[in-house]
């Protein structure tokens, strides 16, 4: 499966690249579950990140320059701007 990210700092981490190395590898030697193709975007193009007008917009929408949000008022915020449901967090589905 493609992934395609910027160059952001938590997407090129060693600790990323090491867990889909190690996720490919499990994928691979036991046949269940998707490859992860990273694919990175050229440095200073947000203009080919699609998501990145949604994000600027959200991160207005939600963020108080005042004060830090609360984890529990910015999940709220989230959802309420994106109009979806909290979900379970991913972790706890992966083993």
């Amino acid at each position: 499966m493609p992934l395609i990210w910027d160059n952001a700092r938590w997407h090129v981490s060693q600790q990323v690249q090491q867990w889909i190395r190690h996720h490919n590898r499990q994928v691979k030697q036991t046949g269940q579950g998707v490859r992860l193709i990273v694919c990175h975007l050229p440095v200073k193009s947000p203009w080919l990140n699609a998501i990145e007008p949604k994000w600027i917009h959200a991160k207005r929408a939600i963020v108080e320059p005042q004060r830090k949000l609360t984890a529990q008022e910015l999940k709220t915020r989230l959802c309420d701007y994106f109009e979806s449901p909290l979900l379970e967090p991913l972790a706890k589905k992966v083993s």
